[in-house]
Parts: C-alpha cells; structure tokens; sequence
C-alpha cells in the first residue's frame, strides 16, 4: 500500500542506463507515479533541475518533500512506500547489500567501462573507442562474471527463489550489450539469469506507454 500522503509523485528519466533501471524499478513495482521524460545536460536546462539534484544527473523522482536522486535511492523508496519486499529489508537487507556494493565495483564497473567506450561515446560523439580502456572493462568483466556465474549456478536469482532489486541493480547495463559486446554467452548461468529477467516485461520494456525519444544511434563500426 502506498503512502505519499498528499501531493503527486514524478519520475524524471531518460533511457540511459540507470534512469533505464529506475523506470524499470518502478514499473515492475506497479508504482501509482507520474513520468516525464527529462534533459537536465540540455542546453539552457540546468537552472531548472539543478535543486532537484545538484550532479543535474537523472534519475531524479520527485516526491511531496523534494527530490530523491540516485537509482539505487529511488528504489529503495518506491518499494518501501509499496510496501514491497523487491528490496529486502530485515535480515535479507544485509546480503542485497552486498551484492549492490560488489556490483559496483565489479560486475556493473566492468560492463558500463566498456559500455561507455563502445555505446554511450559513440552515440554522443564524445570521441573514438579507448582499445586500453575496453580491454581493462573486459578484464575486469571476465573476472567478475566467472563470480556472478557461481553464485547463480545453483539459485534462481542472487538472493534465492525470488527476484529483488540486486538482480535489476547487476543487470543494468546488459540492455545495452547491442553496444557493448560483452560476452555474456561464455557464461551459461548469467545467460539463463538474465533471460528469466528479460521475461519480466517491466524489465524487457520499461518505456512501454512512455514519451521517450530514442537514444542516439552508436556506430557498430566503432564497437
């Protein structure tokens, strides 16, 4: 049961990754929001958005008392106010943690360092492909996913029988593997973990009924 009291709750997003994730969040969590699509980067545009979330990043979600900002932040709020157990609170909060914090520095790092040379730098012309800089997130990739892959071989989802946030949190680059190229497919348990997410339509299509312009196309010549 949701409980905002009065006043209208809005998610500000984009289709790049985490706002992607956060739409997700709150579309699997059937969450009664408002969604708008935003640019805080455009030009003339930061004077607007810069209260809400001085970084002028999305996601952003509006809430009767301000503004929550940071992916992982907005989930955590909209599954409390829905009172939902996506994220783990009580003695299963401490393990969704810790895959929430490895990701971060391991499995999620390793593809956003290679998705940003291959995607997110080609579709904004931000400049050519750093081979360096792809070849330590690939590194950094084959030595996290031989981990993920472990721990998943023997359980549905990162924390038993039911999907909970870690399981969006750790996948949130892998939407974008059409850029990135990371090869999910030597890793047969991640490969069946993330089909079972894809199979959740709020993952596979966050954006169904949502004003959202495309992305920007990337070069597959520089991937």
């Amino acid at each position: 049961m949701c409980s905002w009291g009065s006043g209208s709750v809005k998610l500000l997003f984009s289709r790049n990754p985490n706002p992607r994730l956060a739409v997700a969040v709150a579309k699997y969590l059937s969450a009664d929001i408002e969604f708008e699509f935003a640019a805080p980067l455009a030009p003339g545009n930061a004077g607007r958005f810069r209260h809400l979330n001085p970084n002028l990043r999305l996601p952003i979600l509006l809430v009767p008392e301000g503004s929550v900002w940071e992916a992982d932040a907005i989930a955590c709020r909209l599954a409390r106010e829905q009172g939902h157990a996506f994220w783990r609170s009580g003695s299963g909060e401490p393990e969704m943690i810790q895959w929430l914090s490895w990701g971060k520095e391991n499995f999620v790092r390793a593809c956003d360092m290679v998705h940003f040379e291959r995607g997110t730098k080609q579709r904004y012309g931000i400049g050519p492909v750093d081979d360096a800089a792809v070849s330590a997130g690939l590194s950094l990739f084959e030595e996290s996913a031989a981990l993920l892959d472990a721990a998943l071989e023997h359980r549905a989802w990162l924390l038993g029988d039911e999907v909970s946030y870690a399981d969006f949190r750790m996948a949130t680059f892998l939407p974008f593997n059409d850029a990135a190229h990371l090869p999910l497919q030597r890793h047969a348990s991640i490969e069946r973990w993330y089909r079972q997410l894809e199979a959740i339509r709020a993952w596979s299509d966050p954006f169904e009924g949502l004003t959202a312009p495309a992305l920007p196309p990337h070069d597959p010549g520089e991937g």
